[in-house]
């Protein structure tokens, strides 16, 4: 575990090499804040200390970040998926870790972390533990004056964040240090005057010192985990330095607002221009309806400023390149085919940014991944007690009893996952996935489960079967319907029909089920208890009707036995009087 002194020398090291990130994140900050001038005082005339354009960079970044933000699917797959016991595990784990989500409210602040990954090139995500709840939370942290350190394969191993309060704020907070921290100068010093305290994170501990006061240790307290409990997600870089997107652009932002300063100066001159009259006008009137009486009217006039028709075709061009380096398409805006030059290239920067989208869905899912393994770990170390988790699945309210050491028992993997319609529009990836489906490419189950938003595929698949069944059942009953009508048409009596379809009409109004009220209704009927009733068959006659044949053999007399009953029936009549006959022919 690393000392006070060890601490404070590494964070000052982190801080030394970020320099540069720094400054850039601030340029950035100030840009987003409609504050250029303050980064580039000397473009800008006396008065002037904000954006006369649109603050086309913040308008980029919240459009981006909104497209960004919706969080992944959640699937915890199960070893076997023929063992329901396998199944049922891993839907609950899973349902777990989407309430993990819900517990942090961490879609709300993915809007927040989505705009933090775009502009200043990553995002924190901390995991901590809330002894109110008795859950891990998870937190997403401002990447402004923060210090990531990682080791060869990309994972953090250290991370150092640079918190800004006032004395009096600081104090409050941290009143058993109130000597320490107001020093010698007391209550007399500026009370709103800033001052800067860290808070660093490693495997073994976390702690909060103020540098300015000699290292002061605020708190101190060891890692639960033992491990890095804050998950960074990057950016693509090329050289090993996180960036934001709008890092090279912000040059042509002010450029477009020097150039709209400058055609509003040329406008304004061009109405307060002076007025050439002849040299025989004495006095001069203004105002409306003014008069000007000379020899000479058509030489009063105002002197022309011409503006070049260039500068208009220069503010286009700047647009453009604003675009192209942000990767912002002009469809974004409303102009579907908008285009200095044709249409197309409209629709292949729109491309450039479903590729964008999915490259950072893709960085979010691998960072989510591991925020949802430390979760389970945090869960099952510390907070393993009886809980209850509630939600809503598919639109379905429901309520889980868990344990952790039980039901999460060591498996704290997860399949995060934006699915394959990544970078997709809502109206693109629903036609990719039915046509997808159509050609057999996959599965019913897979595609639910590349979905973008979490569902539970097992119990969706068994509500869809329910629907079919159902669905069958209605049919059915439709077609039972339908022999009214032919009923009707032979003279039979089509009363108990429609009796058992009103029964199942009127058991359908009092809210019972569909398949029970047909189960119930259409059930087969039990004979009385006495047996009053029920009408005995007569044996079937071993021998031919009448007695023996006279003069036939036993072997022949069963040969030529009575007709079989279809037969007999086939000649009934349609009021159903027996006109049947029988016939023996004796062959020797």
């Amino acid at each position: 575990m690393l000392s006070i002194q060890q601490i404070a020398a590494r964070v000052a090291s982190l801080k030394e090499r970020s320099a540069d990130k720094d400054s850039r994140a601030q340029d950035v900050l100030a840009v987003r804040k409609g504050k250029i001038s303050s980064v580039y005082p000397q473009f800008f005339p006396e008065g002037v200390d904000a954006n006369v354009v649109a603050n086309f960079i913040d308008i980029v970044a919240r459009d981006l970040s909104e497209v960004m933000a919706p969080l992944p699917a959640v699937n915890c797959s199960a070893a076997n998926q023929v063992s329901d016991r396998a199944r049922s595990f891993a839907d609950k784990r899973t349902r777990i870790a989407a309430n993990y989500f819900t517990h942090s409210e961490l879609q709300v602040q993915m809007y927040t972390g989505a705009d933090y990954y775009i502009t200043f090139g990553f995002v924190p995500f901390i995991i901590e533990l809330d002894e109110e709840a008795g859950l891990p939370r998870i937190r997403v942290e401002s990447p402004i004056g923060a210090y990531p350190e990682f080791d060869r394969y990309g994972r953090c191993i250290a991370f150092a964040k640079r918190y800004e309060l006032s004395v009096a704020e600081l104090v409050s907070q941290f009143p058993e240090y109130e000597a320490q921290l107001l020093g010698k100068e007391g209550y007399e010093q500026n009370l709103n005057s800033r001052i800067d305290f860290i808070r660093y994170y490693d495997k073994d501990q976390s702690v909060i010192y103020v540098p300015s006061r000699k290292n002061l240790i605020l708190s101190q307290a060891v890692n639960p985990l033992g491990k890095m409990m804050i998950v960074v997600a990057k950016r693509p870089t090329v050289d090993g330095e996180m960036r934001g997107q709008f890092d090279d652009v912000l040059g042509i932002q002010l450029l477009r607002n020097r150039f709209a300063l400058l055609a509003m100066e040329a406008a304004e001159k061009s109405v307060q221009s002076p007025i050439v009259v002849p040299n025989d006008v004495q006095e001069i009137q203004f105002g409306g309806d003014s008069i000007i009486r000379t020899n000479n009217p058509a030489g009063v006039r105002r002197v022309e400023l011409p503006i070049p028709a260039g500068a208009f075709t220069e503010q286009t061009i700047l647009q453009q390149e604003l675009r192209t380096g942000t990767r912002y398409p002009e469809s974004r805006t409303g102009n579907i085919d908008a285009s200095i030059i044709t249409g197309q290239g409209v629709q292949a920067l729109m491309g450039g940014f479903d590729t964008q989208v999915k490259s950072a869905q893709a960085i979010f899912a691998s960072a989510l991944k591991d925020v949802i393994s430390i979760c389970f770990q945090v869960d099952e170390k510390y907070f393993d007690v009886e809980k209850t988790v509630r939600g809503v699945d598919a639109g379905s309210p429901y309520s889980v009893d868990y344990k952790p050491s039980k039901d999460i028992k060591k498996d704290y993997s997860a399949d995060v996952r934006y699915g394959m319609l990544a970078g997709l529009n809502p109206a693109q990836g629903l036609i990719f996935m039915l046509q997808a489906l159509g050609g057999k490419l996959i599965s019913k189950d897979m595609a639910m489960r590349e979905l973008p938003f979490s569902i539970n595929v097992t119990q969706e698949q068994e509500k869809i079967e329910v629907e079919d069944m159902r669905t069958a059942l209605i049919s059915a009953m439709q077609a039972y319907s339908q022999a009214i009508t032919q009923m009707a048409v032979q003279g039979q009596d089509p009363t108990a029909i429609v009796k058992k379809i009103a029964e199942v009409i009127k058991a359908r109004q009092k809210g019972v089920t569909l398949e029970d009220a047909i189960e119930n209704i259409f059930a087969p009927e039990l004979p009385p208890a006495d047996g009053s009733q029920v009408e005995q068959m007569s044996p079937a006659p071993t021998g031919p009707v009448g007695g023996p044949i006279p003069g036939a053999t036993p072997a022949q007399g069963q040969q030529a036995g009575t007709p079989d009953i279809q037969s007999l029936l086939s000649s009934l009549s349609s009021t159903g009087k027996g006109t049947a006959s029988a016939r023996r022919v004796i062959r020797r």
